[in-house]
């Protein structure tokens, strides 16, 4: 057996003894980029490399495998790699910069348990290394400003998310003298230039609401629960937007032409998830998805000077259309 295959019947290993539903042939195909009769030949593998492998079928008829007995703790006593700790450790210092108080403690915890779980000698070497390995990157967080959300606040609103429970907020909304106090059944956050949180009124008309974080004075988490409408994705609702600014009588068709000299670096691009790319025939790129909020669209086009040209919405191309510099010296 190659090195290359070695490595990677550990890794089907070690994905079978912690998953609590063992792994299935598509996460094996996902996981490595095979097809499904390589995916087969792995589990085979698996089953005679290890004895106390476990199969069994859901209720879809999919099989999984599972690794249980001495053979997982052999997998959980491998500790933890150099890469993964300095991905651990990229992690927690990107949650810092944007100022995620909850997911920076649960990574940092995670990062402690493991290291833990380790033999002295071999925790440290880790630590050193992922520290090398930190360096060599050279970076460690997005840079940039970042507006500033107090983390009592989202600490708050993390734990009603998880009930999910209502919440009370004192908010201050562009057109409120002052704050006021509204009640609200938290759905999620949208995490961009500006955040929000996104929202239901009880006693509103139904629809969903985004309030500024920057907004909310205070939070209280209320004793009673609420039933989150089964059929709401936070994903899909975010990808109604470009940013994080989500305007309903925007939303539609959204069209950018980037020039030929352009076209190489946007092509590295993920301007939205549901975006389609098609190069013309002089070599530019144009690119279109459906989203709504012009303002943030406008922000982000403006860094591109005269390289990009709006094709459409027609009021996206007019609030951009005075602003396209020359003289810009680099693409972002």
């Amino acid at each position: 057996m190659s090195f290359a295959k070695a490595s990677d019947l550990l890794r089907l290993a070690e994905m079978a003894a912690a998953r609590h539903m063992g792994v299935a042939l598509q996460e094996i195909e996902d996981e490595f980029g095979v097809d499904r009769r390589t995916a087969q030949r792995m589990t085979r593998a698996l089953e005679a490399c290890f004895p106390n492998v476990e199969t069994h079928t859901d209720t879809q008829r999919r099989k999984f495998w599972s690794l249980r007995g001495e053979d997982a703790r052999l997998m959980r006593a491998r500790g933890i790699r150099d890469s993964e700790l300095a991905a651990i450790d990229l992690a927690i210092r990107r949650a810092e910069r944007e100022g995620a108080t909850n997911e920076v403690r649960a990574l940092a915890s995670l990062r402690d348990r493991l290291l833990a779980s380790m033999p002295g000698p071999h925790a440290r070497r880790a630590e050193a290394d992922a520290e090398a390995m930190l360096e060599a990157h050279g970076f460690a967080s997005r840079p940039g400003p970042r507006v500033r959300i107090d983390p009592v606040l989202l600490d708050t609103i993390a734990e009603a998310l998880k009930a999910p429970n209502v919440l009370t907020i004192v908010y201050a909304g562009e057109r409120d003298n002052a704050p006021r106090a509204r009640v609200v059944e938290p759905y999620g956050l949208l995490l961009g230039t500006r955040r929000y949180l996104v929202a239901r009124e009880p006693d509103g008309d139904g629809g969903l609401r985004h309030f500024r974080l920057d907004r909310v004075h205070a939070a209280r988490l209320e004793p009673q629960s609420f039933c989150r409408d089964p059929g709401f994705s936070l994903e899909a609702h975010a990808a109604r937007a470009f940013g994080s600014f989500h305007a309903a009588r925007e939303f539609g068709e959204v069209a950018w032409r980037f020039a030929p000299s352009a076209a190489p670096t946007a092509l590295q691009f993920v301007f939205h998830p549901g975006q389609q790319m098609t190069e013309a025939p002089d070599g530019a790129l144009i690119v279109r998805f459906r989203a709504s909020g012009w303002l943030e669209m406008a922000w982000h086009l403006y860094q591109w000077g005269d390289k990009v040209e709006v094709l459409e919405p027609d009021g996206l191309r007019e609030l951009v259309e005075r602003h396209r510099r020359t003289d810009f010296p680099a693409l972002p």
